[in-house]
């Protein structure tokens, strides 16, 4: 099975997760790609939505090769090829992917306050992971903030790493579950990249929304 784009893959993804309607979730995209997609899950749901971020620290030479990840808090994750990198390699991958983070929060929210997660039913959203290491890190940044209970939701993500997701989300729901590693986007008829203003877009309060409930919730 392919998804028709990622609005097809939130949409089946916002199904599976309606009973969590009732506890008035938290829907957190991780940027840039699955932010539309948590908007559309939020509004399925009458839910808030947010953005949670993280960035990949890349692999010398191969950018696409995740070796960790790191939060806004500066926590840092060791995926299985952060070895591969020299420590001073290291030191600048996370001073520059810190500084990407700081641009993004002022960019995608513009000032505004993250909404709180503490007791609060929060969904992670992405649209496909390979190595999983930025969702863990996800997943870890949230936690560390005190929620009720931490549901991942993906379009597409292979068995192994689900295995590890699952020990660190309370739940774990995945459309697709190859059993080998592949790119996402083979997974998609439509990939195409999502730009910043559709996230700033996907971010905008719905015109139902109370402003500062949402700030302050």
């Amino acid at each position: 099975m392919r998804f028709r784009n990622r609005e097809e893959a939130a949409r089946l993804l916002a199904k599976d997760l309606g009973p969590y309607r009732r506890d008035h979730p938290l829907v957190l995209g991780v940027p840039r790609g699955a932010v539309p997609m948590a908007r559309i899950i939020a509004d399925a749901l009458s839910s808030d939505v947010d953005v949670v971020l993280v960035r990949k620290l890349r692999a010398p030479g191969q950018p696409e090769l995740a070796i960790g990840a790191i939060d806004e808090a500066g926590a840092v994750l060791k995926g299985a090829y952060f070895d591969i990198a020299s420590d001073e390699y290291i030191r600048e991958e996370i001073r520059t992917q810190q500084e990407i983070l700081c641009q993004r929060r002022e960019m995608y929210t513009r000032g505004r306050p993250s909404i709180e997660p503490a007791g609060r039913t929060v969904i992670i959203v992405d649209g496909g992971v390979a190595t999983g290491s930025s969702m863990l890190s996800a997943s870890r940044s949230v936690r560390a903030r005190g929620p009720r209970q931490i549901v991942v939701a993906l379009g597409v993500a292979p068995r192994q790493t689900l295995a590890r997701l699952a020990d660190e989300a309370d739940e774990v729901v995945c459309l697709q579950c190859p059993e080998s590693s592949r790119a996402v986007g083979e997974f998609f008829e439509d990939f195409s990249e999502v730009t910043d203003d559709m996230v700033m877009a996907a971010l905008e309060p719905s015109p139902d929304t109370d402003d500062t409930v949402c700030a302050s919730a």
